[in-house]
């Protein structure tokens, strides 16, 4: 029997009371708060680590960053309202009540399958004629500074969010799971812009995506395509 912390049915029915207006200044105040609580952690990293920096400066923070980040921020916003209304058509269903161990077998999975689809999606966003396009802007920072993470073009941002809402239509998972992976997500997206390796040097042994890892990906654009793991690096010959 799962604990009734784990019941999440009588949440899931307040939200699903909520009008449009009110899930529109939800998600984005959800979002802003997430934005700046990546910030906040970039920053007490960087203030409390004492390891060398990777490189020799971060990357100077520029009006164009901020405006990009807050985009960002927008779409993220715009992502989780298709998501509110895929579940409210029915297209993505919720497991209200998990047990502990579907829900740790379900964040794995999230993790483990957004990374092999984000290793493809981020290849192709290399590609020359995509890259120009889209991705070329996050390049521009060489090195890294605490709006890195967020400094993408809109379609990224959406191409990335539409990837989970795939995997999200395709299994019931818990609202708990999605929560975790989301989270770890952007710890993790925080944590690999740093400017130094936030990870032990035997993590690189355990085919960890490290900082040290995404920062050789901004050094060298055909190297190190993955996010939270080396693996499909490793396995497709791209890992540096």
């Amino acid at each position: 029997m799962n604990p009734d912390w784990f019941d999440f049915s009588g949440y899931l029915k307040i939200f699903w009371q909520f009008s449009w207006l009110q899930w529109i200044i939800f998600s984005l105040l959800s979002n802003i708060f997430l934005c700046l609580f990546s910030i906040t952690l970039y920053q007490f990293i960087e203030k409390t680590c004492r390891k060398e920096l990777l490189q020799e400066q971060n990357h100077p923070l520029t009006k164009s960053d901020v405006y990009l980040s807050f985009l960002t921020v927008v779409c993220n916003s715009f992502v989780m309202l298709l998501g509110v209304f895929l579940w409210k058509n029915k297209w993505i269903i919720i497991d209200s009540q998990p047990s502990v161990v579907s829900v740790f077998l379900e964040t794995i999975a999230l993790i483990f399958l957004m990374d092999l689809l984000m290793y493809f999606f981020h290849y192709a966003a290399h590609l020359p004629f995509v890259y120009k396009i889209l991705h070329g802007k996050h390049h521009e920072h060489v090195s890294t500074n605490f709006l890195s993470l967020f400094v993408l073009h809109p379609f990224e941002t959406i191409g990335f969010g539409l990837m989970i809402l795939a995997l999200l239509i395709s299994y019931d998972f818990s609202i708990i799971s999605i929560v975790l992976y989301l989270l770890i997500n952007l710890v993790w997206g925080t944590i690999g812009h740093l400017n130094r390796e936030f990870f032990p040097a035997s993590f690189d042994r355990l085919f960890i995506g490290t900082t040290r890892f995404h920062n050789q990906h901004h050094l060298d654009e055909t190297k190190n395509f993955g996010f939270y793991t080396s693996i499909w690096d490793r396995l497709f010959g791209t890992y540096r």
